[in-house]
């Protein structure tokens, strides 16, 4: 039901003491303890502050990720925490152009719903204050905040977008990082995907989303008028990547036309459209990689292409003269130039390779002197660590696939147990470096391939867009012929080869086991799509850019030819032909991976007595980011694989670990699936009245680790034709209320009004549509929404009018609510679980148990307990809340 709705109105490295003994197995070196490689690095992700004084860095903070500061010249030791999230680790950062502000993006539970936050160096802490306040500079729930552009011209402003008005498509905003004050620059009534600044911060170029699903690069005039310079068709791509140093022309790569085929980049006139070439990959091997520009100079640096490693093609001769001398000192490693000061003096210098993750250096471009700053995993024994190589086969139609390597130290690597480990997207790739998995796995005694499968990105369109419509088809050909590769090389063991991958590599670790039932003896599927009907279906607004692309690249759901290929692709629809050991892998949260696709799976393969193990994690999304959740995942994973291919394992785990796994651990026996309720778009229909009267509970809310108490008061009275249900929330931090006004006969809404920490929501219903305006953060946004049938429980005491309908054994219904975070609507399945007695501070009650689930099976829901003797009491409400990171809500009758 619509709790959500309410609620967010109201509410604003150690090691394993007892790790496995050091053992090898053969020559294969001593286990390498999970925490080493995938635990929170020491120290990562450092930064420059814009005048050179300041270093900021990440390393945990209370057992999580957060921002660190110290000056340039003190050590890391005296370095001070300048956040201090312990619901979920900060992975990025950076300074405002002036130096004033560190700025990060955070969302809550996985959901993707990001908002900035800024935090103040300088800020004097106050009495009992560890860090400094940390500011939500956008403050918008349920909205996907990007940043499009910091203004060197303006370094208190950032230029971003939001999809507050409407979700598939972001406004363009500039915001004040001193105030949080939002001014709109263009209301993106275009189907604009980005936007392109020059470099004195003018808008000056847009990219839109074509109706053919294209991409186009329109013009903006300083009239806000979009004219359309250049486009490129479903198969084709192209976009900016920087301005000349006069303004007056554009780098833009592309790949457009017949004659094309690996992306180059070209130099564009944005008034004329002339275009003339600035680089292609001088090997003609690859695409154009990164094209790096001077902010002082605005001259390019250097270009870069991915090859089967990283290469360089140097503009400026200073910089390859200091390239040259770094790459002397730091031999047998990758150099990479990051995070320079405002006059590009200090650079900070990472150095990594395929055995080592990395260390970070300073290096004064004047004195040319290089100095040590830190290694992320100090600890790590990298002696131990496994070699990466380039392999290349053949695939099923003779298409040579690239792949990458990685054989476990020390033993021969004939006939060994494999791991075939598929990249996610799929319209991405696999990359030479380090590689925690390819590392972990390796240690094990697993020999370790990565293939880049015709649709990864980087070799040219024609073997991207040689993956179209190929999901389970060639793409799975040219996974599966990797394995045969191994196998007839003599590397792999045919008997003892397993997959394992997240995302896309989920799914075709599915599409694997169902496809090629013989091939592989274990699998591990990580947030994993199982039915491609349903995943399209379920795309977040904010895709819709690429929602044609998507139909284009799988097969259109809306067509009988793209719905026969999506079926046949469909790995659930083969869930039967499994015969391979499976574990599956969740975030309940995931906004592009449903959890209904694990449960699906996990269901089909219960329903037929196949054993399958679950791992379900309720504060994370696609993929996991804390520690603790990856950790216990990997133990339980690497202990499958091992049961199942003879791979080695550890056996210890630290006792917070074990407890998460038991936690995340799911029974398939107890997964159910969102019954299919026919959806009717008339509203339940109540047998009894409503109860004037005021009923009062105790509220807890459990969030990011602490425990809020609140008063809760619900009161209904009796006005004409209607009944005004106001509900009321109080704590010493906030209050808030949320009065709805319903029809006496049916209950549906007429009116609504919420307000809380000086936002306000009015909305008045009619049969056709929903209108009103929403005004939250400083912003103001109308409401105006089909309905297209009726409402019922929508907005406060929303429980106390489900206990109006016929509640009995075996009873349910659905039911619609307009969700304020989506601005849709939301259709809700109710089901009577039984009886059942409860004890609150009111009282002991028998009262029916009352289960509420969105009815597409997206994460969320509360249960309600109903006092069973007819007086429309409600005792207690339990509810989860996907968008406040999985947080959970108890409310307690208490008269």
């Amino acid at each position: 039901m619509n709790k959500l709705n309410t609620l967010l109105l109201f509410c604003a490295l150690v090691l394993a003491s007892a790790t496995a003994p050091a053992q090898t197995t053969g020559k294969l070196p001593p286990i390498i303890d999970r925490e080493l490689l995938f635990g929170d690095p020491e120290i990562s992700g450092a930064q420059l502050s814009p005048d050179g004084k300041f270093m900021s860095f990440i390393k945990p903070y209370k057992g999580t990720r957060n921002i660190w500061v110290k000056t340039i010249n003190e050590p890391f030791a005296a370095a001070k925490p300048m956040t201090a999230d312990t619901s979920r680790p900060i992975r990025g950062y950076f300074w405002s152009r002036d130096g004033k502000y560190l700025l990060f993006s955070q969302d809550k539970g996985g959901d993707e719903n990001f908002n900035v936050y800024a935090v103040n160096p300088a800020e004097t802490l106050k009495a009992g204050q560890d860090v400094p306040m940390t500011r939500d500079l956008t403050n918008i729930k349920g909205v996907r905040v990007q940043i499009y552009n910091v203004p060197k011209t303006d370094p208190n402003a950032l230029y971003i977008g939001l999809n507050d008005r409407d979700k598939a498509w972001h406004d363009l905003y500039k915001l004040n990082i001193a105030t949080g004050q939002k001014t709109l620059i263009l209301k993106n009534t275009d189907r604009l995907g980005g936007y392109d600044f020059d470099w004195t911060d003018k808008l000056r170029l847009a990219t839109r989303s074509a109706d053919d699903g294209g991409t186009e690069i329109m013009r903006v005039e300083p009239t806000g008028k979009l004219t359309k310079i250049y486009s490129a068709n479903l198969s084709e791509g192209a976009g900016v990547v920087g301005f000349t140093k006069d303004n007056k022309r554009v780098y833009l790569e592309t790949n457009v036309g017949n004659a094309r085929d690996l992306t180059e980049v070209v130099l564009m006139d944005p008034e004329t459209g002339k275009e003339e070439l600035f680089e292609r990959d001088p090997k003609q091997r690859v695409d154009f990689g990164s094209l790096a520009l001077s902010d002082v100079t605005h001259e390019p640096i250097y270009t870069s292409y991915e090859d089967d490693r990283q290469r360089y093609n140097w503009k400026d001769k200073s910089f390859e003269a200091d390239y040259t001398l770094i790459k002397k000192e730091i031999p047998n490693a990758e150099v990479y130039f990051r995070s320079p000061t405002a006059d590009e003096r200090y650079w900070l210098i990472a150095a990594t390779s395929d055995t080592d993750p990395g260390a970070t250096y300073l290096y004064d471009r004047t004195t040319k002197k290089l100095t040590f700053q830190y290694r992320s995993r100090p600890t790590l024994p990298v002696a131990d660590l496994a070699p990466m190589q380039v392999v290349r086969y053949k695939s099923s139609d003779g298409l040579e696939i690239p792949a990458y390597l990685t054989l476990p130290k020390g033993v021969e690597p004939k006939n060994l147990p494999l791991i075939m480990f598929p990249h996610g997207g799929p319209w991405g790739r696999d990359s030479w470096g380090y590689n925690a998995f390819a590392q972990f796995l390796a240690n094990r005694g697993y020999a370790v391939l990565a293939p880049n499968f015709r649709a990864s990105t980087g070799y040219g369109k024609k073997f991207l867009n040689g993956g179209n419509k190929q999901w389970g088809l060639l793409m799975q050909d040219d996974i599966t012929y990797g394995v045969k590769d191994m196998v007839a090389k003599g590397i792999a063991d045919p008997k003892r080869v397993g997959i394992m991958g997240g995302s896309y590599g989920g799914y075709a670790t599915l599409a694997g086991v169902a496809f090629t039932p013989d091939l592989y003896a274990s699998a591990v599927a990580i947030v994993a799509p199982s039915n491609l009907m349903t995943l399209l279906n379920s795309i977040p607004a904010y895709w819709e850019a690429g929602r044609k692309q998507m139909y284009d690249r799988m097969g259109d759901p809306n067509t009988p030819e793209g719905k026969a290929t999506l079926e046949k692709a469909s790995p659930l629809n083969s869930a039967d032909k499994i015969k391979t050991p499976l574990m599956v892998v969740q975030g309940a949260n995931d906004p592009r991976v449903n959890k209904a696709e694990s449960d699906q799976i996990v269901v089909a393969l219960r329903d037929r007595g196949f054993p399958v193990e679950y791992i379900v994690a309720d504060d994370e999304g696609h993929g996991f980011a804390k520690p603790v959740n990856n950790m216990a995942m990997l133990a339980a994973a690497e202990k499958f694989m091992a049961s199942n291919l003879g791979g080695r394992y550890q056996e210890s785990m630290p006792d917070n670990i074990a407890k998460r796994l038991k936690q995340i651990t799911v029974d398939p026996k107890t997964v159910s699936l969102a019954k299919k309720v026919a959806v009717s778009t008339t509203a339940a229909t109540p047998t009894m009245d409503l109860k004037p009267g005021k009923y009062a509970y105790k509220v807890k809310l459990a969030v990011q680790g602490r425990d809020i108490e609140m008063d809760k008061m619900i009161e209904v009275a009796e006005v004409g034709n209607t009944w005004r249900v106001t509900e009321n929330i109080t704590s010493p931090m906030m209050s808030g209320s949320d009065e709805s006004v319903v029809s006496k006969k049916t209950l549906m809404p007429v009116k609504r009004t919420a307000k809380q920490g000086g936002g306000t929501v009015e909305m008045t219903y009619t049969a056709s549509k929903v209108t009103g305006s929403m005004n939250m953060g400083g912003q103001n946004m109308a409401i105006d929404k089909p309905l297209d049938g009726a409402l019922f429980a929508d907005g406060g005491g929303a429980s106390l009018m489900l206990a109006t309908l016929p509640l009995a054994d075996g009873y349910t219904t659905s039911f619609r609510n307009f969700d304020l975070a989506s601005q849709g609507i939301k259709t809700m399945t109710l089901s009577v679980l039984g009886k059942e007695s409860v004890t609150v501070p009111a009282g002991t009650f028998e009262t029916w148990k009352v289960d509420i689930k969105p009815t597409d099976g997206s994460a969320g829901g509360q249960t309600i307990y109903v006092v069973a003797d007819g007086s429309g009491r409600v005792a207690k409400e339990e509810a989860v809340i996907p968008a406040m990171g999985g947080a959970k809500m108890l409310s307690e009758l208490v008269k």
